[in-house]
């Protein structure tokens, strides 16, 4: 028994993954793998085919073709108990048996093939040996990470008392050079002030006193106020060159713009990280963010109808601040009836259900707050939607392959409902093998072919009620038409199914709402056309 390749192949003849265990040609192979989808005839129920040189035995997977190529000397009944061992591996390693998933885990099937097959035998091993092979565990592995580990987190133990070291020293030098220089002693504007005292300069802000020179706006002039009376200031003449009065409402870059237009030497390292932290501080997203989210995963028939129809949903909190945690949320669901909700275990069900409010079982306790940085933020309520009405599917898509002469001509049409604007609309078509880029012979949007992929991408940046449906024809030279499918579909929206609305923050410790902003998209996750 020798066996020339292991591979996968789809219906239409493209090779997936094909793994060689004796040396051959790449034109070889190529040319075996590609004469075996002529010599499949149809409606046999042999699972083996011979030439004149090799013996092809194989396994229908779903879409795809699991391949033995043998010589003809091979015993047929190993290759047959060889092609089994492999038909049960592939699931293991390819939850998804189509071609995307076969690609995606091309590197674990090959690994697990070298296992079975070595030099074109088989190994007498099971599944269950095969992957604890491929597992390939280490206890010596384990234990050099377990004391990388410990390294690690000594090492951030260590830095995390050196930088309360460092701030408890800042403090306690803070403390000693208190003196009688005004409340921006820890910026040093006494110093600046009494080193330029001499220069009649003046200290209110028109020159370089009172700590102005770091060239701060109005928010530092209301901490260098001093209980005494200060002349106003045009009482002192600036001094040449600095002849320009710094305003209440005056900003840093015009002032630093000025001075540099006069030949003033301005220093970069100094002002720019003040301001930079400031308009830092001012860009920050608001104290509280409601997320609403949607992921719709769908399966279409290609020849109409639709197999799945899934909407999931969530909303999220985000908090800034603590003393804004002590709040509930107040919301407003659609009338969607086909929504059943579904609050967090420490959400208040009652609350809820009576008053479409959100808030914590314990009043007292306050959600938990986050840097603007946490993606993630508080999962607040769930829910999700099923169904089988093609009505409710926000985008259709449908494929005419025909063939004529030696070309086939692809039309694909997409119908949007009007329920939603549709953003970002990517529709990809797998193509067959091909030496050049489809002849796209009329599109309404635009179009990339993938090379190296085999897909065609037909864009439209936005769907709304100008283009509810549009149309692409492309031809190629002649292929099965189920070489076009899976078709997939991405997309992003900015209303959802369940049409939640955030009304109100209620704040628990009394005073004013705190602002809130709300962000509502609508994701596909899954969406094809099978």
């Amino acid at each position: 028994m020798v066996v020339l390749a292991a591979s996968i192949v789809s219906k239409s003849g493209k090779v997936l993954v094909s793994r060689q265990f004796v040396d051959m040609s790449r034109i070889r192979i190529e040319g075996l793998l590609a004469a075996f989808p002529k010599l499949i005839g149809s409606g046999k129920q042999h699972t083996y085919v011979e030439t004149e040189n090799v013996r092809y035995v194989y396994q229908p997977i779903e879409a795809l073709y699991l391949l033995l190529v043998t010589n003809k000397q091979s015993n047929i009944l190993e290759d047959l108990d060889t092609l089994r061992l492999l038909s049960k591996l592939v699931p293991e390693y390819s939850f998804s048996l189509d071609e995307e998933g076969i690609c995606k885990n091309a590197f674990e099937l090959i690994f697990a093939f070298d296992e079975v097959i070595a030099l074109g035998h088989k190994e007498n091993v099971t599944v269950a040996q095969v992957k604890q092979y491929c597992e390939m565990e280490s206890h010596e592995e384990k234990l050099h990470k377990l004391v990388m580990q410990s390294k690690i987190n000594d090492t951030k133990d260590v830095m995390k008392r050196k930088a309360s070291e460092i701030d408890k020293s800042k403090i306690e030098k803070n403390r000693g050079d208190k003196g009688g220089f005004g409340p921006l002693q820890s910026m040093g504007s006494g110093r600046i002030e009494s080193s330029f005292s001499d220069l009649s300069i003046s200290s209110n802000g028109a020159g370089f006193g009172s700590g102005s020179g770091f060239g701060l706006n109005s928010d530092v002039d209301s901490f260098s106020t001093k209980p005494k009376a200060r002349p106003p200031a045009s009482t002192s003449g600036p001094p040449k060159g600095l002849g320009m009065k710094l305003g209440k409402s005056q900003r840093t870059n015009q002032f630093l713009e000025s001075l540099k237009a006069e030949g003033e030497v301005i220093h970069e390292d100094v002002q720019p990280k003040l301001g930079q932290s400031r308009s830092a501080a001012t860009l920050l997203t608001d104290p509280i963010t409601l997320t609403v989210e949607e992921r719709i995963n769908v399966a279409l028939k290609r020849d109409g109808g639709v197999s799945n129809f899934d909407v999931q949903g969530t909303l999220s909190l985000q908090i800034l601040n603590q003393e804004d945690g002590n709040i509930q949320v107040q919301v407003q669901t659609g009338e969607n009836q086909a929504i059943s909700f579904k609050t967090h275990p420490n959400m208040n069900k009652e609350l809820f259900a009576n008053e479409s409010i959100l808030g914590l079982k314990d009043p007292s306790r306050p959600f938990p707050t986050g840097q603007a940085s946490d993606a993630a933020g508080v999962g607040l309520l769930k829910w999700r939607m099923q169904s089988t009405d093609e009505s409710m599917v926000p985008l259709t898509i449908n494929c005419w392959p025909s063939t004529s002469g030696n070309e086939t001509y692809v039309s694909i049409e997409y119908e949007a409902s009007s329920t939603f604007d549709l953003q970002n609309v990517v529709i990809s078509v797998p193509l067959p093998a091909l030496r050049e880029a489809p002849s796209v012979k009329q599109i309404d949007g635009e179009w990339r072919y993938d090379s190296r992929n085999s897909i065609l991408e037909w864009s439209v940046l936005l769907i709304d009620n100008s283009n509810r449906s549009g149309s692409m024809e492309f031809v190629v030279p002649q292929a099965d038409s189920s070489a076009f499918f899976p078709i997939s579909v991405r997309f992003t929206a900015t209303e959802t199914f369940s049409d939640l609305k955030v009304i109100n923050i209620i704040p628990l410790k009394g005073g004013n709402p705190p602002k809130f902003s709300q962000r509502t998209q609508l994701i596909t996750e899954n969406y094809q056309v099978v």
